[in-house]
């Protein structure tokens, strides 16, 4: 496309998107830690992103390198099918890398191109101008974001204007549901159709409503959000029941086997409810985000790094491709989205562990490690050691450059006082409130509990230490009535991680697993299995050979091969007895 070789168009039309995403996450890592050799790199593939962009700004190779016979599906012209070109979603990305790139290196190459692109954009779309919308959500992102680095409010403005056409007949052929363009945003109440656009859309809203104050914008995610943590979200985190659309089903609507829960639906949650809690300073957000890391999301990759599942399915039966082919995780895919969206995920929760809000700082996530809020006139460093998610005690270390009073707040995980998500939709069978116990400087205090999490509020000085114990419990979940699938089942919590049964630890099979309503589980520490894990063994009262179990963490399945799995077990009731002395139970 830049002219630097000869060759036609060869891939997808929104492999593009790909390499920004590889950009943005390498930009993340170069924030946390430079690395010449790497900038190098970025540079060297930067140089070749700007000789493929058009000299008006226009960039979208799959027409760029043959504008007489674009690639399929990229539309005979500029803008013709933005229902599926996905010509604005790829520079939403390229948005995004860019402004992580120049924050990272305080470089402009690629903050250069993606304004000159924005600048045409603006000059195309806008009120009194093309009134069309793109199929995929994602450029809302990007327009933000160049806001938020330039202050240039056409971008703000433009981004308002994308999300306030969609549901507009007026301005374009509506897209329908799929693309959460059936009706106007501030009228929607439930997540519908493509799960991954429907995240993109809701974070880009969220961004927004944060910079305009729109309280239509908010009260319909507000809507949205409970919506869906009450009906179509499954227990770890995952989105997205059907395959068909790669999308949200009906209410309750929860199978496990055929559960689509895409990997990139995962990270755009994540998005989402980190922008959720920036809104409101809500710990529950928090928590769902939490949720997502640990189970929706992490299961989306091998222990090793480097082998990926598109979908995310809670059963298995060992037998059935489900990983678009294959029975295990695969080093790509043709749609090459899930396993780049993992390359900037990763290094990003760097930024998700600490918040800060007038006279208070949070700590939201629990990671052994330090980091510096940079309030007002003071510098505010703040560093844990913790072995969570496998131990609750964390000790926070508050080094402030120069004493001062604020609030600390640190998180309170709803699964520590006994609510698994902030609906009924899934409950814990022992559901009694646990009692985290909290210290400062070696004292025990009770702080008020506001939003989910303890405020902590005093005069700061360096040398001081907070010392949270959050019990862990291993936890008995139920779902709601209307989860037909998952009736008469429970699945297994421990701390933030949900567990599941694999096949390889029950003589290939589990299926036929059952669980005694009095089944005792013990948590075990086993260095040697898939990279140091806490394990569940869990024996029924009297028929302790008959019934071990062996639950390994939801994320961790798949990597000792393919094989049945199982997140929710069916409850025996009454306790099957052995019948003739041969194993079968009745």
């Amino acid at each position: 496309a830049g002219g630097l070789k000869q060759g036609g168009f060869r891939g997808i039309r929104y492999d593009d998107s790909d390499v920004f995403k590889v950009i943005e996450g390498a930009a993340y890592t170069l924030a946390l830690e430079r690395n010449p050799k790497l900038e190098k790199y970025l540079d060297d593939v930067i140089g070749k992103i700007a000789a493929a962009q058009e000299d008006d700004g226009y960039l979208f190779t799959a027409r760029t390198i043959n504008p007489d016979k674009p690639a399929r599906d990229a539309g005979a012209t500029r803008w013709s099918f933005l229902q599926h070109s996905h010509e604005l979603y790829n520079v939403g990305h390229m948005d995004e890398a860019a402004v992580a790139y120049f924050e990272a290196t305080g470089k402009r190459n690629l903050l250069e191109v993606a304004l000159k692109n924005a600048g045409l954009i603006d000059s195309t779309f806008g009120p009194g101008k093309r009134r069309d919308v793109p199929g995929h959500e994602e450029i809302e992102i990007g327009l933000v974001k160049l806001y938020r680095t330039t202050r240039d409010d056409r971008y703000l403005e433009l981004a308002k204007f994308f999300i306030d056409e969609r549901g507009n007949a007026a301005g374009h052929k509506l897209y329908g549901e799929y693309a959460q363009d059936h009706k106007p945003v501030t009228e929607q109440g439930e997540p519908l159709g493509h799960a991954v656009r429907a995240c993109y859309l809701y974070s880009g809203m969220a961004d927004v409503a944060a910079l305009t104050g729109d309280k239509g914008y908010i009260q319909a995610l507000d809507r949205i959000w409970q919506n869906l943590v009450s009906t179509r979200m499954y227990l770890t985190g995952g989105i997205g029941a059907e395959a068909g659309h790669e999308g949200f089903g009906p209410e309750y609507h929860l199978p496990n086997a055929t559960a689509y829960n895409e990997t990139c639906a995962a990270v755009g949650l994540a998005l989402w409810n980190q922008r959720m809690f920036q809104l409101h300073g809500d710990s529950k957000y928090v928590d769902l985000l939490e949720r997502v890391i640990y189970n929706g999301f992490l299961s989306g990759v091998s222990l090793t790094g480097d082998r990926f599942f598109y979908p995310n399915p809670l059963a298995s039966d060992g037998k059935t491709k489900f990983n678009h082919g294959s029975l295990e995780r695969s080093p790509w895919f043709n749609t090459a989205c899930c396993p780049v969206n993992i390359v900037r995920f990763v290094p990003s929760i760097a930024g998700y562990i600490y918040a800060q809000r007038d006279d208070a700082a949070y700590v939201n996530l629990f990671v052994d490690g330090a980091g510096v809020i940079r309030r007002k006139d003071n510098n505010l460093k703040l560093a844990q050691q913790t072995r969570y998610p496998w131990d609750g005690r964390v000790r926070i270390s508050v080094e402030p450059e120069k004493p001062e009073s604020f609030a600390l707040h640190v998180r309170i995980p709803g699964w520590v006082v006994g609510q698994p998500v902030a609906s009924d939709l899934y409950r814990y069978k022992n559901a009694e409130a646990g009692s985290p116990s909290i210290k400062v400087n070696g004292k025990t205090v009770k702080p008020k509990l506001e939003k989910g999490y303890a405020r902590i509020e005093r005069k700061w000085k360096a040398g001081d230490t907070v010392e949270v114990d959050l019990p862990m419990p291993v936890r008995q979940v139920t779902a709601h009535k209307k989860v037909k699938e998952d009736a008469g089942r429970i699945a297994l919590e421990r701390g933030p991680l949900v567990y599941c049964v694999e096949g390889i630890d029950h003589g290939g099979q589990v299926s036929q697993l059952t669980l005694a309503s009095g089944t005792q589980w013990q948590a075990e520490y086993q260095t040697g299995l898939l990279g140091r894990v806490i394990v569940l063994k869990g024996a029924n009262p009297g028929h302790e050979k008959a019934s071990a179990i062996t639950a390994i963490p939801y994320y961790a399945w798949n990597n000792r091969g393919p094989g049945e799995m199982a997140v929710w077990l069916p409850i025996r009731q009454p306790l099957a007895r052995l019948r003739n002395g041969e194993g079968a139970e009745q």
